[in-house]
């Protein structure tokens, strides 16, 4: 008799695949992470994807696998065409993309000019080189000594508690060459160094209650490094261009910078080759202290526009470098107002002293280097400014009330319309005519003049000589406070006093539970401190949970301004969008009036408020032009930013010793940079010097490579890029593991397709881990109940026609074929008693479903996981999620959205076991019973949607005598996880809970706002 082997310990000995399975499901074994690590260690040469025409080597005997879709015939073929995306930069005319786009790019830019220099040749250039020649880890005596100094350097402890940690005895006993924090920092202080921190004191004409410092570093320097990082490598796109839908050019689409106007427009203003570098600013001043002191910081951050949006906005990436602390200070006037216009002036004083480099590199151009080494002739205008609404007025140099983006007052903060642009022409000529008559030395008498045109009177903006330069343009939306707090500031509170707070807390509290979402168990009119994730987990569900509570026009109006937030979130919008936009927003103005009729427009005291004077409604009338102009506007969201506060200031000030905070900040956060261009040095070269290794034709000469990692003394020699092969550059670069990057999302469409390809006998089988078309199913090893009966899970489960519904599958497979779609609702054939051709089932309480971005299929979004429970304590009435269902096989999720599926909600998650002996086709098969709803017509001919929602409206599909209707469905027709919540009605009932809501009531809300990869395709 053959015994089992475990594919990842090889321990033997086990009698079947199930004994494998359950021990390594148990996580002392060490074996339960093998699936993720045999995804992460796979050959670079795989380049971690197949191209869809090599030919799969499957050894496996399909016949007795599950059923996974063959490679070639529509499973990972279609997959990994569309998941290998198109290479950034190409300068051809017309170039079709592989989802039929057309794009033209702009011609004759972007050009190379001879070598210059990589990340490792600036790491080079210090005056330590010669030192590293000897020991790469130089001033550090090793490896060791390194990874211990540089863990204490980025732990945030006090130089007290790093010299506690190194006089303790068994620390003493290492061979560090650092004896205190001291020294530890003098060491740190000699590591090779990226853009050099400056400080300034800035005169000022009226006195101030401190000295005005303006510590700042060469922003050209950080844009340059941003430029050369070697992480950036296959991120970066130089090339403006002009995406379409179609070969005709009909309908425009947008989505990075590069596809909007402004970066065409700048490109034909430069001189023929030169590369575009939008350049991106962002800043907000933001607490150091913590409930005491008063102390403020303002961070300037920097980036660019032609980082790749998805990689920008990951914080991990650290694509917002630091470049200057600008001065917070306390100006002494009897006027409050003129302190204001001090301080503004002051701010564009030190923003025109920071930013003159990208100035002159706009106006002049400048020669940096890509990460691959190539020489780029560079202009740096002003792309993007990111800030939020009252600083975004002060920069525009406009005074309170007014648009910083359009020529509207406050009283035009709520029309439905788009008023002129406030131009970068239209604000000089003003102010040009304020200084005319008066003496911006005055500044009250300047002030008074500047009202006149609603400016702040600030006499010398910092973009006055920033060449491309606009504020109307570069002034983005930013989604964090103009979308997401305008929801809650207003959205929520109109709806809250509509519903009452009482009936609206009580209605959030008894929703199902999801895993892996916030649940509101107190409800939300009392919450504190709101950030921008509980913000958007509120509007996950306020729709559905508020309606019929309040009266359909205000409905309507809410829900009209959700949509708008939904859709102008998108990753990539195409001009069928922007109008889809333009209307929602239209319905928003044509329903507001009822909000302030039924008195829920209301102050803080209470009062209710008849205008519309919100300056955020205003701004919303400016994102469709934005997204024309820089791109979608979800790439201008400060959420990044307002981390990098984090990071960037508030970390470093928690180390100092609460004392003149800015000159600390800036010390730690040059030790921190050091230590990790440190950190990236030393992992390209270790990876370089294994490429050396690997394509070494002596194998038994390995040993006499440079090892970075030995103590010995060795030549660097070996290690250096060869200048004259450029194409290995990237190569190498695409090998590293960069340090400080978060670690990515498990990837079960990798780890489905690495079980696919290994040997028979190799990996368990059944196998747990399985794709169809756009998603990924994962189900533990181990099952949740290893062996019951089929009358005891139709008992435990509450399924009292469990074997007519299997005998019913079973014959549907006979007659039509395994690979059969199968529907929810057919007549029962099969009696009571039928027999099956097995006793036993392997239940599953959970499943893990995986699918791709609804814009980009390259993109892996995060596992969800569905519950299907039997009844316990709390969920007496058993824990079932709900899902979408593929019924036809002509149609595809997402694409054809609810044609072709249905809405279930899963009851049993089984894998039959076959009777001892007996040979059958379905013992590796993955089986699912389901419940059905079925959408309630509507009278009012709105595609079946309720009016002031728009959404559909279910009903548990039920038989003629009155049971729920059920069916056996393979696992591989569930598509994704979809929510539905009770239809409340105009009072909700006492004898809710969030265990319990699900099973009482008798209609239900199909929610297309819980996830916003659901939303297009439910909105369909």
């Amino acid at each position: 008799m053959s015994s089992f082997q475990c594919p990842s310990c090889g321990k033997g000995s086990f009698k079947n695949d199930v004994a494998v399975a359950r021990h390594m499901s148990q996580p002392r074994s060490g074996c339960s992470m093998w699936l993720q690590d045999l995804a992460c260690f796979r050959p670079e040469s795989d380049d971690s994807r197949m191209d869809s025409d090599d030919e799969p080597n499957i050894s496996m005997d399909m016949d007795d696998g599950p059923n996974i879709p063959d490679i070639e015939s529509g499973g990972f073929g279609d997959w990994d065409e569309m998941s290998r995306g198109s290479t950034g930069g190409s300068e051809s005319q017309g170039m079709p993309t592989h989802n039929s786009e057309v794009i033209d790019s702009y011609p004759d830019c972007a050009q190379t000019y001879g070598k210059g220099y990589t990340f490792l040749d600036l790491f080079n250039s210090d005056n330590n080189s010669k030192h590293r020649a000897m020991n790469p880890y130089y001033p550090f005596s090793s490896r060791k000594d390194w990874e211990v100094g540089s863990w204490l350097l980025r732990s945030g402890l006090s130089m007290g508690k790093i010299d506690s940690f190194l006089s303790l005895e068994m620390i003493k006993t290492l061979p560090l060459s650092f004896l205190s924090a001291k020294e530890l920092r003098s060491r740190a202080e000699m590591l090779p160094s990226g853009p050099r921190w400056m400080s300034q004191i800035i005169p000022t004409k009226f006195p101030t209650k401190l000295p005005v410092v303006l510590y700042w570093r060469d922003p050209l320097d950080c844009i340059s490094s941003l430029l050369n990082h070697p992480a950036f490598h296959d991120q970066l796109d130089f090339t403006p261009c002009r995406v379409y839908t179609t070969a005709q050019r009909l309908c425009r689409v947008f989505s990075e910078w590069a596809t909007g106007d402004d970066a065409w427009n700048m490109q034909s203003a430069l001189p023929k080759g030169a590369t575009l570098l939008g350049t991106i600013l962002s800043s907000d001043k933001t607490n150091v202290s913590t409930m005491t002191g008063d102390r403020v910081a303002h961070p300037l951050l920097v980036s660019l526009a032609n980082i790749c949006m998805s990689t920008r906005l990951k914080s991990s990436s650290n694509a917002f470098v630091l470049t200057a602390l600008l001065p917070v200070p306390k100006f002494i006037h009897k006027k409050k107002r003129m302190r204001g216009v001090l301080e503004d002036r002051l701010i564009h004083e030190c923003l025109d002293i920071v930013l003159r480099p990208l100035k002159v590199a706009a106006r002049e151009g400048v020669m940096l280097s890509d990460p691959i080494g190539h020489s780029r002739y560079c202009f740096t205008p002003l792309a993007s400014y990111i800030v939020d609404t009252p600083e975004a007025m002060m920069l525009a140099a406009v005074g309170g009330k007014t648009s910083p983006v359009t020529m509207a007052m406050y009283k035009q903060f709520g029309d439905s319309f788009r008023h002129e642009p406030r131009t970068r022409a239209t604000t000089l000529s003003q102010l040009a005519t304020a200084r005319s008559k008066v003496d911006p030395g005055d500044i009250e008498a300047f002030f008074r003049e500047a009202q006149k045109f609603r400016l702040n009177g600030v006499n010398t903006p910092f973009w006055l000589d920033w060449p491309l330069s606009d504020p109307s343009h570069f002034l983005t939306p930013e989604f964090l406070h103009l979308i997401h707090r305008e929801f809650y500031d207003h959205d929520v509170k109109w709806l809250i006093c509509a519903v009452g707070d009482t009936e609206i807390d009580f209605r959030f509290s008894v929703l199902q539970v999801i895993t892996g979402f916030r649940h509101f168990h107190g409800g939300i009119s009392k919450l504190k401190q709101v950030t921008g994730h509980a913000q958007r987990d509120i509007q996950r569900s306020i729709v559905v949970v508020s309606a019929d509570a309040v009266p359909s026009t205000v409905m309507a109006a809410v829900r009209a301004l959700m949509d708008f937030r939904y859709l102008v979130q998108s990753p990539v919008i195409d001009d069928i969008q922007l109008t889809r936009i333009s209307t929602a927003l239209e319905e928003f103005h044509a329903n507001k009036d009822a909000i302030i009729d039924g008195g829920f427009r209301r102050g803080q005291r209470g009062g209710v408020i008849e205008n519309w004077y919100i300056p955020k409604l205003e701004l919303m009338q400016s994102i469709v032009p934005s997204i024309r102009n820089t791109g979608v506007s979800l790439q201008w969201t400060a959420d990044t930013t307002e981390h990098a506060h984090i990071t960037e200031i508030k970390d470093p000030a928690r180390s100092s010793n609460n004392n003149n905070y800015d000159p600390q900040i800036c010390h730690h956060l040059d030790r921190t940079d050091k230590c990790r261009r440190f950190d990236l040095a030393m992992s390209l070269l270790n990876n370089m010097a294994d490429s050396k290794r690997q394509g070494s034709d002596d194998v038994g000469d390995v040993n006499d490579n440079v090892d970075l990692d030995a103590d010995d003394d060795h030549d660097d020699g070996d290690v250096d890029f060869d200048a004259d092969v450029d194409h290995d550059i990237p190569h190498l670069l695409a090998m590293n593991k960069y340090p400080g990057h978060s670690r990515p999302t498990t990837n079960y469409f990798e780890i489905a397709k690495v079980l696919q390809h290994r040997e028979a006998g190799t990996v368990p089988v059944p196998l747990r881990s399985f794709v169809i078309e756009r998603t990924a199913f994962h189900l533990a090893y181990d099952p949740s109940i290893r062996n019951i009966s089929v009358d005891d899970a139709a008992i435990k489960f509450g399924l009292p026609d469990l074997r007519q519904a299997i005998a019913d599958f079973l014959r549907r497979e006979d007659t039509h074929g395994r690979d059969h779609i199968h529907t929810i609702g057919r007549a029962r054939r099969a009696g009571p008693t039928t027999p099956l051709p097995f006793d036993k089932l392997q239940v599953w309480f959970k499943l893990r479903l995986q699918d791709t971005d609804f814009h980009d299929i390259s993109i892996i979004r995060p596992a969800q996981t569905l519950n299907c429970a039997p009844p316990s304590d709390p969920w007496t009435s058993g824990r079932y999620d709900t899902v979408i269902i593929n019924n036809e096989a002509r149609c595809v999720w997402p694409t054809d959205g609810l044609h072709g599926h249905t809405i279930g909600q899963i009851r049993l998650l089984m894998r039959p076991v076959g009777k001892s002996g007996t040979n059958w086709s379905w013992k590796d098969r993955f089986l699912v019973y389901v419940h059905r709803f079925d959408i309630v017509p509507q009278s009012s001919g709105t595609n079946d949607r309720e009016p002031s929602t728009q959404l559909h409206l279910l009903k548990r599909a039920k038989r003629s005598n009155g049971t729920r209707v059920g069916d056996i469905v393979p696992v591989t027709q569930l598509r994704a996880l979809v929510n539905l919540v009770p239809r409340f009605g105009a009072s909700a009932d006492n004898c809710l809970t969030p265990y319990n809501s699900m099973e009482h009531a008798s209609q239900f809300w199909l929610n297309k706002y819980w996830d916003k990869n659901s939303y297009f395709p439910l909105s369909m």
